[in-house]
């Protein structure tokens, strides 16, 4: 037995309460009124105790958009490192993106990727499987297969499906077998050589743009393709005004589409990048401040579902071949939840509430997990936040293999300070 003790804990009106709570068994016993007081006695030698007093207490974080590289790319991150970073940040459910080498593909990668996630047993690794064979977009896999070893949806996430009729293939598919297609979305044709988004800082530096309309172009094909064919259609990382309006108007007639936006989409514009400082290179790139806008409003709204990190990360001799040269990603999972809580939440914007259920319950209830509950008999998969604690983002204190942030030197509060998958303590500061 396992007591978190005079937890706060955000009840169904948003409001702060203080809870104890009981864990056996991996799920959450009972749920217990803050103002009795436990004693050791009371509750038996072997149990153990975490005094949680002024420290907020959610469901763990979830994140349906992560790259934890391996198979294949070990020197940038590993499942093991990657969900010891996941741990850190708060997180308890993760989803890992295919475009790995090999590509997760097949049964049997997959099958490596939820082992290595076993073996680590630091959060919960949910493998997508890719809508094409090895990410080419020439020829569908075997779906049914996947589904069966465990995929939780299809994308070639990392380039964007260019074959409509491919498209319309696999979502026909995944909605017989009632599983989602998740998509990134980007026109090949406009964005070659692109690294940061059309706009002043790509005129300033003399660097091919990415135009908002290579991601949305791909968001009004996919909407149309889905109410075709009934699929549950998710978007990956939105980050332009013009993708924003054709999904809250796909919203607004009923067809069944689903959005995530990350932090870095929320939080930068294009005006805020420093110099060719490739650390600030991202895919999709910044955008601009009326895009950023678009954004923050989407989330309130409805029309973003839930927030992910995109967490990407890559080596320094990798990043430092600069803009055009380095690849596109920055890493996310440790940072994320203090930087909306300081932007957003700690200036009034949004309500604590609001950035609790975008990282938990609402990803839940998009992807259908068990998780994302903080109520008697979910898993207790639980994250103990210090909202408090004040403390500047320094990439040599992370966990994950990767640096490659834009945040360095920010100034941030409420850091995750212990995390809970079923029951267990896989990270404490």
């Amino acid at each position: 037995m396992h007591i978190i003790t005079n937890a706060s804990v955000l009840n169904e009106q948003g409001e702060l309460e203080k809870k104890h709570i009981i864990i056996e068994g991996g799920t959450i016993h009972s749920i217990q009124d803050g103002n009795k007081e436990w004693s050791a006695a009371e509750v038996g030698a072997d149990a153990r105790i975490t005094d949680a007093a002024g420290k907020l207490v959610t469901p763990g974080l979830i994140d349906m958009h992560v790259h934890l590289r391996e198979p294949g790319y070990e020197h940038k991150e590993t499942i093991e490192s990657g969900s010891r970073s996941a741990a850190k940040g708060g997180f308890t459910t993760i989803a890992c993106m295919p475009n790995t080498r090999p590509v997760t593909d097949n049964a049997e990668t997959l099958r490596l990727i939820q082992d290595k996630a076993k073996e680590a047993g630091l959060v919960k690794v949910l493998p997508y499987a890719a809508i094409t064979i090895r990410e080419l977009g020439r020829e569908l896999t075997d779906f049914e297969a996947l589904k069966e070893a465990g995929a939780i949806g299809f994308t070639d996430d990392g380039v964007g499906v260019q074959n409509a009729q491919m498209m319309k293939d696999a979502m026909r598919k995944a909605a017989s077998l009632g599983m989602p297609v998740i998509a990134h979305c980007e026109e090949n044709s406009l964005v070659e050589k692109g690294c940061v988004a059309e706009g002043k800082f790509a005129e300033r530096h003399g660097l091919v743009g990415i135009p908002n309309e290579s991601e949305a172009i791909h968001v009004g094909r996919d909407i149309l393709l889905a109410e075709a064919t009934g699929v549950h259609y998710h978007v990956c990382h939105v980050s332009t005004e013009q993708s924003i309006r054709l999904i809250r108007q796909a919203k607004s007639i009923g067809i069944h589409v689903t959005a995530e936006v990350c932090p870095h989409h929320l939080l930068l514009s294009e005006e805020d990048i420093p110099g060719l400082d490739a650390n600030w290179k991202m895919n999709p790139p910044l955008r601009s401040r009326r895009d950023v806008e678009a954004c923050i409003e989407g989330l309130l709204d409805g029309t973003l579902d839930i927030i992910v990190t995109d967490h990407a990360p890559h080596t320094e001799e990798e990043k430092a071949k600069g803009m055009e040269m380095a690849p596109f990603g920055i890493v996310g999972f440790e940072t994320a939840f203090p930087l909306l809580y300081t932007k957003f939440v700690e200036t009034g914007l949004w309500d604590l509430s609001t950035l609790v259920q975008r990282m938990t319950v609402e990803p839940a209830k998009v992807f259908g997990l068990e998780q994302g509950r903080l109520e008697v008999g979910a898993p207790a998969d639980l994250t103990m936040i210090d909202l408090n604690s004040e403390k500047v983002v320094d990439p040599e204190q992370f966990a994950t293999k990767g640096r490659n942030t834009p945040f360095t030197g920010w100034k941030l509060k409420g850091w995750p300070v212990t995390t809970w998958m079923n029951g267990n303590i896989v990270w404490s500061e």
